[in-house]
This record gives C-alpha cells, structure tokens and sequence, in this order.
C-alpha cells in the first residue's frame, strides 16, 4: 500500500491513499459528492461531469472529482497540504450548470415514470439544482429499445452516464449496448436491435439513475412508499446473495440485491430478481389426501392423522429438498432417525463426504477469487450455476488471472485455457502441477461429484489443491445442502440405500428425484411441482420468502432469512409441520419455538450460531481411487427452471423459451 498523503477538503486534514480519486476520498471524509455516471464498481466515464470540485491552486475551473487521483493534486504554497472545495461558490455554480443542460432534453414525467421515488436525477435536482430553466427548445425523443421481457426502456431519459454499457460490458461479459452518434443525435443502442443476451442484465436497472431502464414485470404496479422492505437472504442457488424482498399486503412485488463484498457484492441474477411471479403460481394452500387414485383436499388434523398412521410401524425414510433451511433438514433428521429410519440430503447423488466438511465446502472464500492469479474449474459451468460468481471470476481474469476448464467447453464470458472434458485431462492437470507462489483456487462442481466416481474426482481436486498451494472451493447448486450436510441428514451409501426398502418417504421439497412406485409418499411443500404429483399425503408448506431460517451458502457462511409475508391458505411453516407431526406420531420434537428449535439446533452445530461467519474446517483430504473416463458433464440444463418456484413462473418459462430459441442451430434460407 502507498503511503498515505494528507490533504484538506473543506478545511478539514485527512489522510489518504494518493492512488484514490477526489470523489473516493470526499467519501472517507464524509463528504457526500453528487454523480450519475461513477459506480465504485465499474470503470471510470467521466462523462456527466456532476461531481465537479474546486482544487485550490488548480486552474480556474472546476475539476471531475472522479476522474482526478490525489497523487494529481499540487501541494499548497510552503508544502502545506492540497486543498480541495466541495460547497464554493465555484462548485454550486458548477453543479447547477451541470444539471440545467442535463434536464434541457429530460421528459418532466416524474408522476408517471416508474422510478419516481427512487431517481437520482430527481433527488440530485433538488439538492444542487435550480428552479428554473433558460431554455425553450423542442426536447429531444429518442426510440424505445427491445431489450427483451426483463428490462423495459423510456430511451428519451437516458442522460447518458453509459452505466448500462459499462456494466455489461465489463461485468456480464456481454457486448449488445453501446452509444452511437455525437452531440444531440448521440444514443444508448443495442447491437442490430439485439435483446440482451444474459443473465446478469437485470442489474442495470438497478445502476440506471434515471427511469430510462426500469423493471418490466414490476412497472406500473407499486410505488416504493407503498411497499414493506425486509432484508433476506436468496436460494435460487448456493451463493447465498443479500437480498431484500419488496412486498405489498400479503404479495411480493419485486426482489433487489443488498450489498455484501463477501458474497454477491451488489448484483444478483435474473433468475434471483425476477422469480418472484412464481411465488404466487400452483401454490399449494391446503392438504390433500390421494384416494382411489385421486387427491382430494383434506383438513390439517385429518392429514396429520393419516401421515402419522403411514409412519408408524414400516421403515421411514427422509428427503431434504434443495431449497430446505437448516432448521426444516434438522427437525426432519431428529424426528426420522427417533422412527429408526434414515435421512437423505444428496438427493441429487453427489458423492460429498459426511463428516468431513473441508470435503463438501472445501476451504476457500468466495473473495478469495479477487485475488486468485490461477483459477482451475472442474466439472463446473459458473455461468448457469452461480452467474454473480462467474462475474467475479471475470474480474479476476480481467485482472490477469489464467482460468482453466476441465470439463464441457462453454461461453463462460471469459477467455480459459481448455484442459480436456474427460477425467484424463484432470490426471494429467494433477501430474504436470507445481507450487505456485501467488495464491491458486480450485473449483469443483457439482457435475464432476454425481457420477459413480465422484468421490475419487474430488479427491483428485483436492490433490491438485494442495499440489499448487491453491484453495479448494466446492460450488453447489442447491442453497439447503451445506446447511444439511452440516446437520448430518445423510445416509451412508447416498440417496440409494436411504430409500431402499422404504415403506414411506418422507419428501421434503424433493422435487428433483423420481420416486419409484411401491412406497407411500409423503410430500411436504410449497407448490403444486414434481413431489406433489408423486404424493399420497401432501402436507403444504411456507416457502423462502414466507418463513425465518439458516441457510449455509457454498463458502461455508451461515445466513439468516427473515420473513417478508405470509404463506397462502392453510400452509404453515416448514419446522412447525414436523413438529406438529411428531406429537401426532407420539416423538413430540423437544421445542414449541424457532427460537427453542435454535438453541437445540446450536447445541448440536455449534458454527451456526456465528451469523455471516464462515467457519474454519479442518482439511482432511480424501483417499485418491482410480478415476472413471467418462466426460464431465455440468448438471444445468436450463438455468431458468432449476427449481419448483422457478418452474411455476411463466416469466422465467418464457426466458428458458428464448434462450432455447437462441442457442438453436440456424437454419439455413432456401
């Protein structure tokens, strides 16, 4: 690090990094600076020219704060330190001339601009604007643009800040925005009118200062003042994003990312944003009982009444569904293994080792690919399986990273160096390694663990891990299973002898597994998807958004999710079913709350009590066995519908149409 420099902002001496730009560190002196076009996370435009500051001892004109270091800066007269002016004369001038030519061509349609509430032209208009303007020209209008069905646009407020280009660009790695023309006739377009290819795109709604780029399926339905906000965490996958859901009555109405450096930073995924029509769709909102064939609704009493008599006497087994929180998986395990029975959490088959949790979760931060100079995926498509992961390994290779893929060859955004797809090209990474000086990341996916020889490929990972000195990251896909694994819901020799000779299965939000016919099926979940299809009793159940619980996303880092509404109909809570069941079978769990369930919980897992800490596992590496020659194959089919909610959300049924539609193969004219 540079040594620091002193500087005075507005009278004020502070210390700072020389290698920080003005606006940076008027921020670490708790100085607010107006923008549009900088973002802390994206490359530096200087374009709208909002955050100009006078340098004392500069030229006699105001200076963009955010495109000037303060190595730039000339000391004062004697050596005192430079000095910079925030609220001069100069600077308010500025800033108001700033903002009438930035409001000469802006449409003064805030009581119907969908971001009205939440725009910064709008905040910053009334802070350093004025109230009046000098010109009387025509605005000008500009086309609308077809991004496609996430992304709505009102292009004749675009100012131009290029945030939008520069975070495709850079961030999701796409190359469709760009701006053409000069002067008046200059534009924010897309490549041949092309929708946006991605599905990180929703977060340029968020970056737009303007209502140039709103949501489209939230536009026109709530207004930000209307809407409870309640912090959460995401399950769409095991990255475990910051979240906070927007809900109006008992309905959520959108979903947006919080910041977390650890984990997502401040992006999610499309899927994140926009799964929320799902949460109102094939809802199951009361028991059923199947009879002659048929389900036909039952009451709560009759349904626990008849689960408990198929329970009692016949060997029990339990599933842990991928979206299952850490206290549904351990309520579920408590009460099963008091039947005699088994729990199973790899329902999906991936050969992950009980007990050893440098071997599910491996030891690595998800911020460790910040500074990884060499990155080795295995079995593993960081695209569809995390995207916000994938946008961070990017970064790191823009930065000079060398990423190699064993494994399916893909479009992962980034140039890799391709090792081979089959398990050979894994051997021969391990036999050609060498210890590396700068730090290394191995990351294992799914795919590479679900086939019979699962349990060697991680070995072998784990083997290249310490053979280069890199970090090993295990990167799941299902947001329930760290947690579950972490509680012991396993069985030895996997989801096969779990359900071997069950006369009952018990399935907790399992959508994902075919269940043969023969044994009785209880399903307990949330909507009408797989499991329930499968059902003799179904028993309906909150889902995320609609109950408290720990989640342990792929690094390790227990989560808590709050509650933003409530479930529909007669669902309950997931913990309250099984406990209400356990009383009914005569095992009545051992606490009436989640507060009592939590403290048991914590008794049993300690680490979980250590909030949005990742907890140190000891690194006990697997025995290495002979490798199968299959190729890798990666476990995601269509990123849109990998879960019941999702598969319930005709917005995301209509993003797996378009994105089957344009990896078609084309065909050619007559």
């Amino acid at each position: 690090m540079a040594e620091l420099r002193t500087i005075r902002i507005d009278g004020k001496d502070i210390e700072v990094d020389p290698n920080l730009t003005l606006i940076q560190a008027c921020e670490q002196a708790g100085i607010e600076i107006p923008r549009f076009c900088y973002h802390e996370r994206l490359s530096i435009a200087g374009n709208c020219r909002m955050c100009l500051v006078e340098v004392v001892g500069g030229p006699p004109k105001p200076a963009a704060s955010c495109a000037m270091q303060v190595k730039d800066l000339r000391p004062g007269p004697e050596g005192a330190p430079s000095e910079i002016r925030t609220n001069s004369p100069m600077v308010k001038k500025a800033r108001e001339g700033v903002m009438e030519f930035l409001l000469i061509n802006h449409p003064l349609d805030c009581p119907i601009c969908d971001q009205g509430g939440e725009c910064d032209l709008q905040d910053q208009a009334m802070a350093y604007g004025v109230d009046f303007s000098r010109y009387r020209e025509p605005k000008r209008a500009s086309e609308e643009l077809n991004l496609g069905p996430l992304v709505e646009t009102h292009m004749t407020r675009c100012i131009s800040c290029t945030r939008c280009v520069r975070f495709t660009t850079e961030v999701a790695g796409i190359t469709q925005m760009g701006q053409t023309g000069r002067g008046e006739d200059s534009e924010i377009t897309s490549y041949l009118n092309q929708t946006l290819a991605s599905n990180l795109q929703g977060n340029i709604i968020d970056l737009c200062p303007v209502g140039a780029l709103v949501s489209k399926p939230y536009a026109f339905t709530a207004r930000p003042w209307e809407l409870t906000k309640t912090e959460t965490i995401d399950v769409m996958d095991a990255l475990g994003s910051a979240i906070r859901v927007d809900t109006k009555g008992r309905e959520v109405m959108r979903i947006l990312p919080r910041n977390h450096d650890g984990v997502n930073e401040e992006w999610i995924s499309d899927k994140t944003r926009f799964v929320w029509d799902g949460l109102r769709r094939q809802r199951l909102d009361q028991p059923y009982l199947r009879e002659n064939g048929r389900l036909r609704p039952a009451s709560w009493p009759e349904a626990l009444s008849a689960a408990a008599a198929a329970m009692r006497g016949g060997k029990v087994a339990g599933l842990v569904g991928d979206l299952a929180s850490v206290e549904s998986a351990f309520s579920l395990k408590t009460l099963i293994e008091a039947l005699g029975g088994s729990v199973e959490c790899r329902t999906d088959g991936a050969h992950l080792p009980a007990g050893n949790r440098s071997g599910y979760v491996g030891n690595a931060a998800i911020a460790d690919i910040d500074d990884a100079a060499r990155i080795v995926l295995i079995g593993t498509n960081p695209r569809d399986e995390a995207p916000v992961l994938n946008a961070r390994i990017r970064r790191a290779w823009a930065r000079g990273a060398q990423v190699t893929l064993v494994g399916a060859a893909a479009d992962l955004t980034y140039d890799y160096h391709h090792a081979g797809a089959d398990r050979a090209a894994l051997s021969r990474l391990l036999d050609e390694a060498e210890a590396q000086d700068k730090p290394g990341l191995v990351i294992v996916g799914q795919g590479a663990l679900r086939e019979a020889d699962g349990a060697a490929v991680l070995a072998e990972a784990q083997a290249l891990a310490e053979a280069t000195g890199a970090r090993l990251l295990v990167l799941h896909l299902a947001a329930g299973r760290v947690g579950a694994m972490d509680v012991g819901a396993v069985t030895e020799g996997g989801l096969g002898a779990a359900i071997e000779g069950a006369d009952v299965i018990f399935n907790l939000g399992a959508d994902e597994v075919e269940i043969a016919p023969g044994a009785t099926v209880i399903y307990q979940g949330s909507h009408g998807d797989r499991g329930a299809h499968r059902a003799d009793i179904i028993l309906p159940a909150a889902c995320y958004t609609e109950e408290m619980g720990l989640f342990v996303n792929t690094e390790g880092r227990p989560q808590l999710a709050m509650r933003a509404n409530f479930a529909p109909g007669e669902a309950k809570e997931n913990w309250a079913i099984l406990r209400a069941l356990s009383a009914e079978l005569g095992q009545t769990l051992p606490w009436d709350s989640i507060a009592q369930l939590r403290r048991k919980l914590v008794e049993a897992v300690p680490h979980l009590a250590r909030i949005d800490q990742i907890a140190e596992s000891d690194w006990q590496p697997l025995p290495r066995a002979e490798l199968g020659r299959a190729d890798f194959v990666n476990p995601i089919r269509d990123f849109y519908l990998t879960n019941p909610i999702a598969r319930c959300s005709p917005l995301m049924g209509d993003l797996s149409r378009m994105a089957a539609a344009r990896h078609a193969p084309a065909l050619a004219a007559e």
